[in-house]
């Protein structure tokens, strides 16, 4: 590698950990009150594209929206982030989100383990998380929680 390779290598991982590490305080800040402000333009690409176990969304402005509306009902939202891969143009996020919606678990905090993969240039283009979607949200809905822990343990049998 010469000289040149090993500072543009070494300018490209401090953008990459960069755009990491605004991710991570972004998801460390957002709330109903500022999904639709600046905290997100300051992260993602206009034409950015969202994925989860529910949705695809697609575009900065349906993203916000989907926000707004996600934090809206919810009486806290936090993400500790523990383990992170970085490379030049995207990163794996290891998190777990501890959360409470008065009409989920009783009002209880209710906690979900996942990951999120993003690529990127200067901003995020693409953001995909994974979890499990029963421990998110089946699993703390009245009557179908009752029915979806009696599959799971008919399923151990």
């Amino acid at each position: 590698m010469t000289a040149t390779e090993a500072i543009y290598d070494e300018e490209t991982q401090t953008m990459a950990e960069k755009t990491v590490q605004r991710f991570m305080d972004l998801f460390h800040q957002l709330n109903t009150d500022n999904a639709q402000g600046p905290l997100l333009d300051q992260v993602y690409r206009h034409d950015m594209v969202f994925e989860d176990s529910f949705h695809r969304i697609e575009g900065l402005s349906n993203f916000k929206d989907y926000c707004e509306s996600v934090y809206e009902n919810l009486t806290f939202c936090e993400f500790t982030f523990h383990d992170t891969w970085i490379s030049q143009a995207d990163a794996m996020l290891i998190w777990t989100m501890n959360y409470g919606h008065p009409r989920l678990n009783r009002g209880k905090p209710i906690t979900v383990e996942g990951s999120s993969h993003i690529k990127f240039d200067h901003r995020v283009y693409y953001h995909r998380d994974y979890f499990d979607g029963g421990k998110l949200l089946y699993e703390h809905v009245p009557l179908l929680g009752t029915a979806i822990q009696q599959l799971k343990k008919r399923m151990v049998k």
